[in-house]
């Protein structure tokens, strides 16, 4: 079936994961682990990120995971605050932190591209739904996305096919007519999943060639590739 719509991964994908994530990520371990650097580093290292180089690992807890998840496991590493407390004020830190996103090259340039190619654009990330919106609006792309799911919007988390079937329901596509982009192994796994047409691999975040390259259809430098590369798939 042709394609007639693409579902993007947000950090790592639309966003310069390390310029973005790498200060909220010191700024959420000193949260967890309530002042004590100590403590904080040995966080940051259990979420996959280097303090020094400000590098994430591909694949790691930072990475990959949403809220819960992260907060889950600094609570077991050792975090003084309740695992609900931890969740809530990472959250409330990750969505306050939304206008300080980078960007990958000029998205309004590639939104705009791809939705005159007849492509309806949507965003599923492991971030809150909040952050989403609030990236859209600081950033002036609000326009171009006709659907937000976060790990919170009730569709399931990464890498399960929730967020990919609620984005086809949403549409009344098959997921056989969506492509699914993101940088990250978990974004090619809900991809494949839920059906989708195609799944997309971008180097421009925390996966690589040898993470990514095994399991999506197709690995580009990052999404500014995309419109050259759709085009052909997107006729019957």
């Amino acid at each position: 079936m042709p394609i007639r719509a693409v579902l993007f991964d947000k950090d790592g994908t639309l966003l310069d994961y390390h310029l973005t994530w790498g200060p909220i990520n010191l700024a959420a371990a000193e949260l967890a682990a309530a002042g004590d650097r100590a403590l904080a580093e040995r966080f940051l290292a259990l979420g996959g990120m280097d303090s020094t180089s400000m590098v994430t690992r591909p694949g790691s807890l930072l990475a990959a995971a949403h809220t819960i998840e992260i907060a889950e496991a600094w609570v077991e590493a050792g975090s003084p605050l309740p695992l609900q407390d931890l969740s809530r004020r990472l959250d409330a830190l990750f969505t306050a932190s939304a206008t300080g996103s980078v960007p990958i090259g000029n998205l309004d340039a590639c939104f705009s591209a791809l939705r005159a190619m007849g492509l309806t654009l949507g965003i599923a990330s492991s971030d809150n739904e909040a952050s989403i919106r609030l990236m859209l609006d600081h950033l002036g792309l609000a326009l171009h996305i006709a659907f937000i799911a976060g790990y919170d919007s009730g569709y399931g988390v990464k890498p399960g096919p929730g967020m990919v079937q609620a984005f086809a329901a949403a549409l009344d596509l098959q997921p056989s007519e969506i492509a699914v982009v993101g940088d990250n192994s978990h974004d090619i796994d809900m991809g494949r999943n839920a059906g989708a047409g195609l799944v997309i691999g971008v180097l421009s975040g925390t996966g690589d060639v040898a993470t990514l390259e095994p399991i999506a259809d197709a690995c580009l430098a990052d999404i500014g590739e995309l419109p050259a590369f759709l085009a052909p798939h997107l006729t019957a």
